[in-house]
């Protein structure tokens, strides 16, 4: 059994929050004890998610929030705060792959629908969420971004450029917002096996699982409990930071 994280009477926002990664850390901070609203694009899986979640004697609230789009960010923030009085915890997990090209064959079109999900949606949802922090003098942003923001994967440029830009939005947002006791990290996962991989090609899922030292793929559990710490009041000092949880494939 994991270890409880205390995150009782918090209130989270989760962004993707309706499968994989976001579901996964949506089920731990439920366990400890906090209230989740998840964003999630698909309406039916985000209502089944919700009620597996209350099953359990969670708080759980379901909206269907395109993240790419400022307005409807605004909005889905409001709405979250009004269904749990507040907002104290912010998870942005919500993400795609791209296309496994070369840079020299990469589409236009699908570069920008990377970019605008994997960092634009970032900033959208920590711009609305954030000022309801610093109005309470307390919360916790934690970014979802990847090794590959990283080191650069081959034929995934929209998607490491993405992240790599993910990282540096973290690093500046959690040195303006230090102050306001608001702890804001990221995470630099190695690959997990989750739905993502169905927009891959084998070839790069193996590229991917032959960087790793533990010669085998993150679990989704494994990056929640990283999610919850750095969730927590606990984490009072660490902020601006990386976190790598790569299976010993990160070397800076």
């Amino acid at each position: 059994m994991a270890n409880k994280i205390d995150l009782e009477g918090k209130r989270a926002v989760i962004t993707g929050g309706a499968q994989g990664i976001g579901y996964a850390i949506a089920e731990r901070f439920v366990a400890s004890g906090a209230a989740v609203a998840l964003w999630d694009m698909d309406k039916d899986l985000t209502a089944k998610s919700v009620s597996k979640l209350s099953a359990t004697g969670g708080k759980a609230f379901g909206f269907t929030v395109d993240v790419t789009d400022p307005s409807a960010v605004e909005s889905a923030t409001a709405q979250a705060k009004d269904a749990m009085g507040g907002i104290d915890i912010l998870v942005c997990n919500a993400g795609i792959a791209g296309p496994a090209v070369p840079v020299l064959e990469y589409p236009v079109a699908e570069w920008n629908k990377v970019i605008n999900l994997d960092l634009n949606a970032v900033f959208y949802c920590c711009k609305a969420v954030a000022p309801l922090m610093v109005a309470q003098n307390y919360g916790r942003i934690v970014n979802i971004a990847s090794i590959a923001g990283k080191e650069g994967n081959p034929n995934a440029s929209g998607y490491s450029a993405a992240k790599a830009g993910v990282i540096g939005f973290t690093k500046s947002l959690g040195k303006e917002l230090a102050k306001h006791d608001i702890a804001v990290n990221c995470i630099t996962p190695a690959a997990a096996r989750t739905a993502i991989f169905d927009q891959i090609t084998q070839q790069h899922i193996d590229f991917m699982l032959s960087k790793i030292p533990r010669e085998r793929f993150v679990l989704v559990e494994e990056i929640a409990a990283m999610a919850a710490w750095l969730s927590s009041a606990e984490n009072s000092f660490t902020t601006a930071g990386v976190f790598d949880i790569s299976g010993g494939r990160a070397t800076y």
